[in-house]
Order: C-alpha cells, then structure tokens, then sequence
C-alpha cells in the first residue's frame, strides 16, 4: 500500500478523504513502469471543481500579469477548462509539439531526479490536485501547477531546449553544484518574471499556476536585477510565497543569458 506523507500544516492533512484519495492518485505513478500510455486518474466531480474554480479565476489574471509570449504559449496549447485533462492525452500533445512528453510520480522529489529527466525529454509530473479548502495556492507541485504551469509553455521548443539543458546540467554537475543549477532553474522557469515595455511580468510555472502569487509577485514582491550568479546563491522556500523575484530583461534574454550560464556545467 503506498502512503502519501503530508505535512502537518499541509491544508490537507487532517481530511482523511483527501489523504486516501492521494494514496490511490500516487499508486498510478507508482505502478508505472515509463512505457505505454499513462494510466487514468479517477478524478472525483470534486477534483473536477478544483481545477475548473482555478482555471476561471487565472485566466483574466494570465491577461492581466502573465508575459505576451507566455499568453501566446497559452494559446497555442489550450486545456479544457470544465475538468481535469489525464496526463496521457496531454503528454501525447506534448510530444508533437516539442518533443518532450510527461511521466507521472507520486509526489515531491529529489531536485537530481526532476531535473536529470528533463535531459531525457521527459517531464515528471504529479497528478493529484490541491486541497478544495485552499485553491487559490499549493505548498507543492499538483496537476494544476504541472499543466497550467509548465505543459503549455513546454510545448514551445525554446522551452522545451532550456529544460534540457538545465537536465544535462544536473547530469554532469557535482553535488556541491547541484543546488546552484536547482536554484536557477526555481528563479527562471519555475518564478521568473520578465520586464516587457517597462512592465514586469509572470513567465514561471509557479507563477502561472497560483491565483494567490501572480498577481503578488508582479505587484508586491521584492524585485531585483536578473544576475545569475546571485540567483544561484539565493535560498528559498518551496512551501511559501516567495519575497524575492529575479525580473530578466525579457522573455528572449532570459533564454540566453541562461542558456550561456548552463553551458559553464557542459564540460
């Protein structure tokens, strides 16, 4: 039987109906050996609510705050707003798109793991959704973080690229350069924000994904200059709102002066 840890400020841990249903969506992933369609997820009518509550409430809030390239990314690669779309059906679309494709695990795991995958085309991502009681932010990655956040902007082959790089990066990188790449990876793909006419805005997953953080993070959180080395020192927290964002001078520079700073792990 396999047993989700949650932790005990997890807006989830004292609902024994949330918690068996995250044993039974973490079975799936794993049971999967990597080959063959994804298996369903039994989304319950109220899991189906969740992602349609969140999805209405972000879609002015990704025209208000999200960057021009990130809406085009949303457009090119819609999600149906009406219930949670199974990770087989959008990782098929994925794969025609960019190249990359998803692969399901059960939870939170190692930064080595997650991001050596990505070297491998491969995207994993969870596939249970965040507790009803708090809808508008998740302290951990769940299928609307994973499909909202990253599916969309994925399926652009830029992204997709710099997702590789960073996965080629983790491969060679010793463990004491390990948490700089995760860091530049968190600051980047995951809360990176760009300036576009003098305006910042959203660009990362984690961002995209948050009703709660987007429209904080452009309007009330810390913003300081886009200097990689100084990312790659900086701590944070995956289970708060952030207090610090990096703001890139734009969507393309990001790309590059990221791209250059993983290739110093190429060796």
């Amino acid at each position: 039987m396999f047993h989700v840890e949650l932790a005990p400020d997890h807006p989830g841990f004292h609902d024994r109906s949330y918690r068996a249903r995250r044993d039974d969506i973490a079975r799936i992933a794993d049971s999967y050996a990597g080959d063959g369609a994804i298996p369903d997820a039994p989304y319950t009518a109220a899991e189906h609510a969740v992602w349609r509550t969140v999805t209405t409430a972000l879609a002015p809030l990704h025209r208000r705050f999200a960057a021009r390239e990130v809406q085009a990314m949303l457009g090119r690669f819609p999600l149906p707003t009406g219930h949670v779309p199974q990770l087989a059906g959008v990782s098929s679309r994925l794969r025609a798109a960019s190249g990359m494709r998803l692969r399901p695990v059960a939870g939170l795991i190692a930064a080595r793991e997650f991001l050596a995958a990505l070297a491998a085309d491969t995207f994993l991502s969870t596939q249970y959704i965040r507790h009803a009681s708090r809808p508008w932010y998740t302290p951990e990655p769940d299928v609307i973080h994973e499909l909202v956040g990253h599916a969309a902007t994925l399926a652009d082959p830029r992204v997709a690229a710099l997702n590789r790089r960073f996965g080629r990066a983790a491969l060679r990188a010793s463990e004491a350069a390990l948490p700089a790449i995760e860091r530049v990876y968190w600051f980047t793909l995951e809360f990176g924000l760009v300036r576009e006419e003098g305006e910042v805005r959203a660009f990362g997953a984690g961002l995209l994904s948050s009703v709660e953080e987007i429209e904080r993070a452009v309007l009330h959180t810390e913003h300081r200059a886009f200097d990689l080395d100084a990312i790659a020192a900086t701590e944070y927290s995956p289970a708060d709102l952030q207090p610090q964002l990096f703001v890139a001078p734009g969507v393309e520079d990001m790309f590059n002066r990221t791209s250059a700073w993983l290739d110093r792990f190429a060796g």
